[in-house]
């Protein structure tokens, strides 16, 4: 029985993506676990994994198109010898929609007319159905084909163990003729909208946002405008970190798999870490009932990429060494600029920390990502002039200024953390214990 392939929801924000490219042509075997096609999210691009075996009978949407909306159809699988659907080459429910329009003005005429209006009304069948699937025991194919077939599986007596539902049972009432009419069941696939090309505009041009840049907009005025931002800042001075980067990566092999070659942000990320494991009202999140402390010190970073910026974790960084950190930035930050992060890399984390130094920025202001309640704008570090025991000298001095929920952390909570890392970053051995 020919089974609909629908675009999926690949992160918590996603509403739609672009279907990059097809893994699989029509006419091509699938297996449960075969990568099939790639999704362009709203966070990255990401492999789309067959969860039934067939034949891919039909590609609905073609590879390259942008804004198809979560839960259209974007193909067809079959068994071996079975034909697509003519239903199932549509890339929406159009047709069958049309039909339910023109009776009414046919009949209209007769006096039968009002009663013959809501011949329509099996089309709905699909989803309540499905809602009753899910209080009976079935495999996840058997709620797919019943769903698209209308069929109330409340009405069908399992053959599997204990009484599940399975493949054979669905089939078996299709044929004979429980099913609800289902041609209105792919009515959820929008016809593919093309790529917008780019549009002159006096002396402009217009680029098309993408997922990634729309979600961006959103999260970022919603933080600005729900959430109460708070900032402090202090200036750190860095000559000890500098020199304890130096020592440390003059210790380390050349290559092999205990090579490393540390960053000052791998520096700044474990003396984070270590900071709001010393004050943990820190590492915490608000919502309306309570504050939630995070039990782990998961840390955020951002990454620059071509269409925006994202935030890999590392996750228990106050528990990781200096070289495990540097090596796990390295990846996650070549895996994030390609595209390649799996979920769970980018989405969750306590605190973030966004690193500007390395373009000569010495001071600015950082948006909470939200549900977090803090995060640490790093600046460059710059030789500059300090008076030490009523003697002027120089120094490395790096600014960092904490922006923080204000619902979260109150003022002096701040300024107690802040100290707490500058303390740790002047006196970097304390990262060696």
């Amino acid at each position: 029985m020919a089974t609909n392939i629908l675009m999926p929801a690949l992160s918590p924000t996603m509403t739609e993506g672009t279907l990059a490219r097809w893994l699989k042509q029509e006419g091509d075997k699938v297996k449960s676990g075969d990568v099939i096609a790639e999704i362009e999210t709203d966070k990255a691009t990401m492999e789309v994994e067959a969860v039934d075996e067939g034949i891919l009978g039909k590609i609905l949407v073609q590879g390259g198109t942008e804004g198809v909306k979560v839960n259209a159809v974007i193909a067809v699988l079959v068994e071996p010898g079975e034909e697509v659907p003519a239903a199932g080459a549509a890339p929406a429910a159009a047709k069958p929609a049309e039909k339910p329009a023109e009776a009414p003005k046919a009949e209209a005429p007769k006096a039968a007319a009002p009663a013959a209006a809501p011949a329509p009304a099996p089309a709905p069948a699909p989803a309540a159905h499905a809602a009753s699937g899910d209080r009976v025991v079935a495999s996840p194919l058997a709620k797919r084909m019943a769903q698209q077939a209308g069929l109330d599986l409340g009405k069908v007596a399992g053959s599997g163990p204990g009484g599940r539902i399975v493949k054979s049972d669905v089939e078996a009432a299709v044929k004979g003729g429980t099913a609800a009419p289902a041609a209105a069941a792919p009515a959820a696939a929008p016809a593919p909208r093309p790529a917008a090309p780019a549009q002159i505009l006096g002396a402009t041009t217009a680029h098309p946002n993408s997922s990634m840049r729309k979600v961006i907009a959103r999260r970022l005025s919603e933080s600005k405008a729900t959430i109460p931002h708070f900032y402090v800042a202090a200036d750190i001075e860095i000559d000890a970190l500098l020199e304890l980067r130096a020592k440390l990566n003059a210790r380390s092999p050349k290559d092999g798999p205990g090579a490393f070659k540390l960053s000052v942000n791998d520096l700044v990320i474990k003396a984070a870490a270590v900071a709001l494991k010393r004050i943990p009202a820190v590492n915490a999140a608000w919502t309306d009932d309570a504050i939630l402390r995070f039990n782990d010190v998961d840390i955020s970073v951002a990454v620059s990429i071509p269409d925006g910026l994202i935030t890999p974790i590392v996750r228990n960084a106050d528990v990781k060494g200096l070289a495990a950190i540097s090596n796990e930035m390295k990846d996650l930050g070549a895996r994030a600029k390609a595209g390649k992060l799996k979920p769970e890399e980018f989405q969750g984390g306590g605190f973030s920390i966004s690193n500007m130094g390395m373009y000569g920025v010495s001071f600015f202001s950082a948006i909470i990502n939200p549900p977090q309640a803090g995060i640490l704008a790093v600046g460059a570090g710059q030789q500059r002039a300090v008076v030490k025991n009523g003697q002027l000298a120089v120094a490395t001095v790096m600014t960092c200024q904490l922006s923080v929920d204000h619902r979260v952390i109150d003022g002096a909570l701040a300024a107690e953390w802040l100290q707490e890392f500058k303390a740790i970053v002047e006196e970097p051995l304390s990262l060696m214990l």
